[in-house]
Formats: C-alpha cells, structure tokens, sequence
C-alpha cells in the first residue's frame, strides 16, 4: 500500500551553523528543505505539512527518474487516491514542483515533467528568484534606513501591531498576506512614494516566495524574529540597524531559498513487502 502522506508528522532536526536545520522526512535524503525534508529553526522539530511530504514524494520520484522529461503525470484524482491526500493539498505540491522548474501544467492536458533537477533559480509570478533579491536588496535596505530616520508614531504604532498579529498568525495564507503587508507599511513609513510602488509592483512575486518558503523552508518564526529587529531599529531611530536588520532578513531569504532548490535527490527506496509501487506516467496523448 502506498503510504498516506495525508497526515503531518513531526521532523527530526539538526541544526546548521546558520540557525536553520535539516529534518528527516519521506524519502530523506539529508539535504535542507528538498527530497531530503524540511528546515526547522533554531534546532527545533517541526511539524511535516501533507503538502510537503507529497511534495517530498513526486520530486524524489522525477529526480531519481521514474517520471521522465516528457512524461505526464498520473491525474489529480489518481494521485490523491494514491498519496490519499486531498486535492487542495495536491495543487499546492504541483504548484510548487513547477515553481522549482521541475513540471508545467497544460490547461485541459495535465501535468508534465520539464526537467529532471529543480532550477537554480525559480520563478515567482514574473520574476525569476534572483532579479527579486538583486531589487530588494537595492531597494528594501535603504528603505529600512530611511524609515527608521522618517518614521511617525503612526508607523510605529501600525508596524508593531501588524508584528504582533503576524507573531499569533498561525495561518500560512493569512501570515503570508501580513508579511506583504509589513513590506509595505516599512516602505510607506520611509515617506517617498516612489519606494511603494516598487514594493507594490513586486507584492505578488513577495507572496508567493513568502509562501513558497514558509511551506518548504519552515521560515514563518524565523521571519517574525527578523520583522521585530527591524521594527526595534525603526523604533530606536537607528538607520544603520535597520539597514542591517534588513540586511539580514534578505540573506536569510536567500539562504533557505538555496536550500529548498539545491537539495539532492533521495536514492530510490526499497519496496516494502506488499507496497505499491509508485505510480506510472500516464501515456501521453
């Protein structure tokens, strides 16, 4: 029998010298965030999402070759009877295969796998990973500088709410909308439009590399930690801090974004006595 992947379960975590760590999971093959399962922070075991562990399985299975460039997967329907996992959970593990370059999705067709390795740098609705953190970092830092320098008790006041609802979000959907939200909120207390229109260009490439990172980098406290400093650095009035703070947030971003895409296929595993093997391509039309 295929094994139910529609339950959580709780990883087993190492931690790196950056802070974040490496979790055994479905399919494990050791490496942070990718076959080889989730990253925790601060050494901490963290709860395995259904959506990660599906998502664990169907890239394990295109990297270790048994869906081949070309192929088409088996159907939605299929693969939730097989997995037993609902479709909801299944969309998001296919929308993130292809957010890692891995498949690409054909209206009225299916599911096709594009390449046998995640791409080096995945793309976020128009923007590829890399042109995202390239703007960022030119923009958001000094942002953060001058917020710190022009901000109101205004600002103030609406960012450490908005932390502190983001510090209770349990939500992955919710946070990921508030983490936008905070974004802005430092852009519009550095008092120059221009910069909010940036960051608004970029809001739905920031939202779904936020969730892309908090489903499969385990990222949301690590996140909350790295909004307080910078909101502590715009209340101190210290421009440097904040640019330091936010600094590092962006680093922090670009390090678990390089785990998830970078991980290493898992060996393929051995059948257990009376398991179904894993499904076939279907043929293609």
């Amino acid at each position: 029998m295929t094994p139910n992947l529609s339950d959580s379960q709780t990883a087993s975590a190492g931690t790196d010298a950056s802070g974040s760590s490496s979790a055994g999971g479905p399919g494990a093959s050791g490496a942070s965030g990718g076959p080889g399962g989730p990253i925790a922070s601060g050494g901490v075991p963290r709860r395995v999402s259904a959506m990660e562990a599906v998502l664990h399985h169907l890239r394990g299975a295109i990297e270790r070759g048994e869906y081949a460039v070309g192929d088409k997967l088996p159907s939605e329907a299929e693969l939730c009877r097989r997995l037993e996992v609902s479709r909801p959970v299944l969309r998001e593990a296919l929308r993130a295969l292809q957010t890692m370059g891995l498949t690409v999705s054909r209206t009225g067709k299916g599911t096709f796998v594009v390449s046998g390795g995640a791409v080096a740098d995945p793309t976020f609705g128009d923007y590829a990973a890399s042109d995202l953190l390239e703007v960022r970092r030119h923009v958001e830092i000094p942002v953060a500088g001058y917020a710190a320098q022009r901000r109101t008790p205004e600002d103030l006041d609406h960012l450490t709410h908005l932390l502190e609802r983001m510090e209770r979000e349990t939500d992955t959907t919710a946070w990921v909308a508030m983490d936008t939200l905070f974004h802005l909120a430092v852009a519009q207390a550095a008092r120059n439009p221009v910069f909010r229109r940036v960051i608004e260009e970029i809001r739905d490439a920031l939202a779904r590399q936020s969730a892309f990172l908090n489903e499969l980098g385990g990222r949301r406290e690590q996140s909350n930690r790295e909004h307080r400093a910078i909101v502590e650095a715009l209340i101190d009035n210290s421009a440097p801090d904040a640019e330091q703070a936010m600094a590092h947030h962006l680093t922090r971003v670009e390090t678990t974004l390089t785990q998830i895409v970078a991980a290493a296929p898992s060996p393929s595993p051995a059948p257990a006595p009376g398991a179904a093997p894993t499904p076939k391509p279907e043929p293609q039309p």
